[in-house]
């Protein structure tokens, strides 16, 4: 076959329904793979590395430096532009997230066992947060406007399978291996990343076969890192230069700070023994309740949210939103003095939880859309972006310290009592009518 994209099906080759027919067999599977990293270095890593008898305060610390590679992307990613095509990235990465997820496997029966996987671990983030910049470049080459907007809602749908998957799926697994192989914790995590490193080559193998070469997506002219430099100062500036910068960074990166401190230690109470004050669940039982039934409540809450903002606008449910966003420590403070042992009261109770932080988190995501509207928008978006990881991961590192210094139930009640810093920073915002529309 002669090399070249004159001879390669795409789009505009195309009629707008075949197109359609033919994204139908990657947009999916490409949404879900860039997904599945994110959740394996922020959440199953957390359970994994506690399994195998890290403190809280060395869970939550290494796994949320793991933020890092996203926080940075604004700033690399136009590199990505000047090698090869997005297409090229895209296969690329998966193979490499295929290895470095083998890696870990490997290393977790080795004596270096900890170095050895935070390595491959951090090898992950930094090829994972490529795929997103590479995956996103080929969604608007591959894609014309009308098909973006069509599959918009089940890239979201993919990015939620991916996060059961991740969360649910294989944490059970690494839960039923456990009771197979009769309790052998690094063994069975070991099979478990194999699995995951087996899944990455799968979706390799697929997309080798269903991305399109797209007609645009091709290397760009070479550009010196000091022009690229030099167009991230500029946008920089600008976006610092936006009205009601100050109100919008405090927003920002203190909206979240309740959910920052919860989001690390949550995961690590339902599952730590009774008498360290946890509830002490099984990985089979936590990949159901936070992993399953959870994730159902943060889609319903985040469709409930995307559609009352649809119709009466952000301005006019900011306070009910923030509200909602008020209950999660409140439920993790109640189960932590009564501690139950049913199943179904705590996966009850965790459905509320991410129901109400679905909801919540709906205000903060359309703010930085009405925010980031105008000239730059792109690019001020993917700043705020940053700055919004940057606010989890700065909580984060410091939130299993916390909690061994003051015990899951105070430190559920602080999480309760920063939300007041949300209230405050939501009443600084102004949200003008014509924003909405």
């Amino acid at each position: 076959m002669v090399k070249g994209h004159d001879n390669t099906p795409n789009e505009d080759n195309l009629s707008p329904d075949k197109g359609t027919r033919a994204a139908w067999a990657w947009v999916p599977s490409l949404s879900f793979a860039d997904g599945l990293p994110l959740v394996i270095l922020m959440t199953v890593s957390l359970i994994f590395y506690k399994q195998m008898g890290l403190s809280n305060t060395a869970v939550t610390f290494y796994t949320s430096w793991m933020y890092l590679p996203w926080i940075l992307k604004p700033i690399w990613s136009p590199f990505i532009d000047l090698v090869k095509t997005k297409r090229w990235w895209v296969l690329l990465t998966e193979i490499l997230l295929g290895a470095a997820f083998g890696g870990v496997a490997f290393t977790i029966p080795t004596s270096f066992w900890f170095q050895g996987t935070l390595f491959f671990f951090w090898v992950a983030a930094f090829t994972g947060a490529s795929h997103c910049v590479a995956a996103d470049g080929f969604y608007l080459l591959a894609l014309n406007e009308r098909q973006q907007a069509w599959f918009m809602g089940i890239r979201q749908m993919a990015d939620r399978l991916a996060t059961i998957f991740g969360q649910g799926i294989l944490v059970m697994v690494a839960g039923n291996l456990q009771v197979i192989f009769r309790g052998s914790i690094s063994y069975s995590w070991s099979l478990t990343f194999y699995g995951l490193a087996g899944v990455f080559l799968a979706l390799w193998l697929w997309h080798s076969q269903t991305l399109p070469h797209a007609r645009d997506d091709r290397q760009h002219p070479f550009v010196s890192a000091r022009a690229i430099l030099s167009g991230f100062v500029l946008t920089f500036r600008t976006f610092l230069s936006k009205s009601g910068i100050i109100r919008a960074l405090c927003f920002i990166m203190l909206f979240r700070l309740s959910e920052a401190l919860l989001s690390k230690v949550s995961p690590l109470f339902l599952i730590d023994a009774p008498h360290n004050g946890g509830l002490g669940l099984a990985p089979q039982e936590y990949g159901l309740v936070q992993g399953t039934v959870g994730m159902i409540g943060v889609i319903i809450g985040s469709i409930i949210g995307g559609f009352a903002v649809s119709k009466g606008g952000l301005r006019r449910w900011l306070y009910p939103m923030v509200l909602a966003y008020s209950l999660p420590p409140a439920i993790y403070l109640a189960l932590a003095y009564w501690l139950p042992d049913n199943l179904t009261l705590v996966s009850v109770a965790v459905f509320i939880e991410q129901c109400s932080t679905g909801f919540g988190l709906t205000a903060y995501m359309m703010f930085l859309i009405y925010y980031n509207r105008g000239e730059f928008r792109t690019s001020h978006y993917a700043i705020a972006s940053a700055l919004m990881t940057l606010s989890l991961m700065l909580p984060g590192l410091m939130a299993g310290s916390l909690e061994e210094t003051l015990g899951y139930r105070r430190f559920f009640l602080l999480a309760l009592i920063l939300i007041a810093v949300t209230w405050r920073v939501a009443a600084m915002v102004r949200i003008k009518e014509q924003e909405e529309l």
